[in-house]
């Protein structure tokens, strides 16, 4: 197992040199300046706005700006950015709450309750709670985030007025009265989410059991007189998850970059908010810095499902 990690490690290094790299590219070579706002501003003079581009380094040819933003990153330092003139740590540091708040927990509550609908619908197939978590399930994945947050917004918020539809950042946590405001402007971006979520996950994990209920090894265990829910949850939901965790492993790094669409409806400030900003003002540093997070993770959590294989099966063995 060591010996597998550790050439799996060796392996991501030149796999995430290689997407930076390229990252850097585009984002250097796309048209757009990242101070377009200075010239657009007839009081900023032509010199100051060299003066700036040569103290953010822009006036240098871009393979040698990623050799520095390599060496820096290897440092522990982020850069700062373009548009907000401060550390792009400093911006992720006050994004990464609100998104673990609303998509972290939205995650987390999709896989507490999808395993579970997906377990008992592959055992009750054709049953009446079949039908509806199946139904629900389309439902879930079928409709778009977008349209699912404006009706829940109309409903809600417009003509129940129960749930506020922008989410208040400034918001602080010291009481039972700002907590339960907290969990109120919440429930609607977590509901959103975790829908589309729970609506895979509960139909992937379904399809999977499928496939292992008719298994010789099942039937063999019901044969030696193996208890029925040990056999469902033992031997078949065992082997049926393999890949849902692959599934769950894609998806997990998806919490850190944030729900792009949600958060633009619910005016959430995490990290998709950020990223949308920056794009717009074409802001290397900070793109780079949750892109390229992102696929660190991708790798991480790829590595994770490796491992989690041979503790479901342990007839998987790493050579």
């Amino acid at each position: 197992m060591s010996r597998y990690l550790i050439r799996r490690i060796l392996l991501a290094i030149p796999t995430l040199l290689l997407i930076s790299f390229v990252l850097f590219a585009i984002l250097s070579l796309a048209p757009g300046d990242p101070l377009s706002q200075f010239a657009a501003n007839p009081a900023v003079p032509p010199e100051v706005r060299e003066n700036i581009r040569r103290s953010l380094g822009l006036d240098q040819p871009w393979p040698i700006r990623y050799v520095k933003w390599v060496i820096a990153l290897a440092h522990g330092d982020w850069g700062f950015s373009f548009g907000s003139r401060m550390p792009v740590w400093d911006l992720l540091k006050l994004r990464i709450p609100s998104t673990l708040a609303v998509v972290g927990v939205a995650y987390l509550v999709s896989l507490l309750i999808a395993i579970p609908i997906g377990i008992i619908s592959a055992v009750k197939q054709y049953s009446l709670f079949d039908h509806v978590a199946t139904t629900f399930a389309f439902i879930g994945f079928s409709v778009p985030t977008f349209f699912t947050g404006l009706m829940l917004i109309i409903f809600f918020s417009v003509k129940l007025q129960w749930l506020p539809f922008i989410y208040d950042s400034t918001l602080q946590v010291n009481d039972l009265n700002s907590l339960g405001q907290q969990i109120k402007q919440s429930i609607m971006p977590i509901a959103v989410l975790a829908l589309f979520q729970t609506a895979t996950l509960a139909r992937f994990t379904r399809a999977s059991l499928l496939e292992n209920l008719p298994q010789d090894y099942v039937r063999t265990a019901r044969a030696k007189g193996v208890a029925e829910f040990s056999v469902i949850n033992r031997h078949a939901v065992r082997n049926s998850l393999i890949p849902v965790v692959t599934l769950i492993a894609l998806s997990a790094p998806t919490v850190f970059s944030g729900a792009l669409i949600t958060e633009q409806i619910f005016r959430v400030p995490g990290i998709g908010s950020l990223l949308i900003t920056s794009i717009q003002n074409n802001d290397i540093p900070v793109i780079m810095a949750i892109v390229f997070t992102f696929s660190v993770l991708v790798v991480v959590f790829n590595l994770i499902a490796d491992i989690a294989y041979g503790v479901l099966d342990p007839r998987i063995r790493y050579d």
